[in-house]
């Protein structure tokens, strides 16, 4: 199976209000037209949107739509999850509709994460105009960006996203979090698909109670980043980390906390990698500089 793309994201909240002002005010989304109601739909480029935010009564990461070629693609797919005996269903016309796509399959991943495959994009062509005046998104056949779920079986979830989905392995990482009688390791999974951004799905050997640890968006350069942690402060979002460059994927970033809990990290810089000159890495310290992650006040 070769997945693309981390094609879009779909989050329940019980604050609609306050994702309309985070995501266009702050995050520079642009809002997309939508005749469903309590549903917002925001979009970074041509795509009719790449966040959906659905009203709900909790707040978290309700499913991951990821893209495949072709509708062949979406056919050998069903054969190997039905020779894997991996259970999933097919997403009703309905169901594609809403998603703006040609045909959609639903399965869970090991952490219950609801995972939709699907084929066939929807373009209508809009102009992308940030109300923020964000300039762009690092976007197109790289997909959203990523994201990062809390995989306590961490071994269960590597197995699944690899042989399953057919995830190629990035870096791994382990590191000791929390002080005193909290402390503990965790291991971190960097995983790629099929496009040169350096990992799209991180699996992260923690719990975290809104199933999603933190979504990643990319913008072109540095002014872009200091531009938004300017509305970060204006708006008072609380932030999760300081400025800061990682190793492994040499993104320059802050994060912050969305309406719904889970972090938005925001950055630009990532490696795009050519995967055939590409080994597999190990690395022992998440940052050259920066990112001190806080408890938001």
């Amino acid at each position: 199976m070769k997945i693309q793309n981390l094609a879009y994201v779909g989050i329940e909240t019980e604050n609609l209000k306050a994702w309309r002002t985070f995501g266009t005010k702050v995050l520079g989304l642009m809002l997309s037209e939508s005749n469903e109601d309590n549903l917002l739909k925001f979009r970074m480029d041509d795509r009719p949107y790449r966040i959906a935010v659905h009203k709900g009564n909790k707040d978290c990461l309700q499913y991951a739509g990821f893209e495949l070629h072709d509708k062949e693609a979406l056919e050998e797919a069903k054969n190997e999850l039905k020779k894997k005996k991996i259970k999933f269903t097919l997403g009703n016309k309905k169901q594609a509709k809403l998603r703006e796509v040609e045909e959609l399959i639903i399965l869970s991943d090991p952490i219950g994460t609801q995972i939709e495959l699907f084929y066939g994009r929807s373009l209508d062509y809009q102009r992308f105009i940030s109300p923020a005046g964000v300039s762009s998104f690092v976007t197109g056949e790289m997909g959203i960006g990523h994201i990062v779920l809390p995989a306590t079986d961490l071994k269960a979830n590597h197995l699944f996203y690899t042989k399953v989905l057919g995830f190629g392995e990035t870096d791994f990482m382990q590191f000791d979090m929390g002080e005193g009688d909290q402390q503990f390791s965790a291991g971190l999974h960097f995983l790629h698909c099929n496009n040169p951004r350096h990992h799209t799905v991180g699996l992260f050997e923690a719990p975290h109670p809104n199933g999603l640890v933190h979504l990643m968006i990319e913008v072109p350069d540095i002014d872009e980043v200091g531009y938004a942690l300017d509305r970060v402060n204006e708006y008072k979002i609380p932030l999760q980390s300081s400025l800061g460059r990682h190793t492994n994927d040499r993104m320059i970033s802050f994060y912050m906390i969305s309406p719904s809990g889970f972090a938005i990290e925001y950055g630009c810089g990532g490696w795009q990698v050519d995967w055939e000159e590409f080994t597999t890495t190990v690395s022992h310290l998440p940052s050259i500089w920066g990112h001190k992650f806080q408890a938001p006040d």
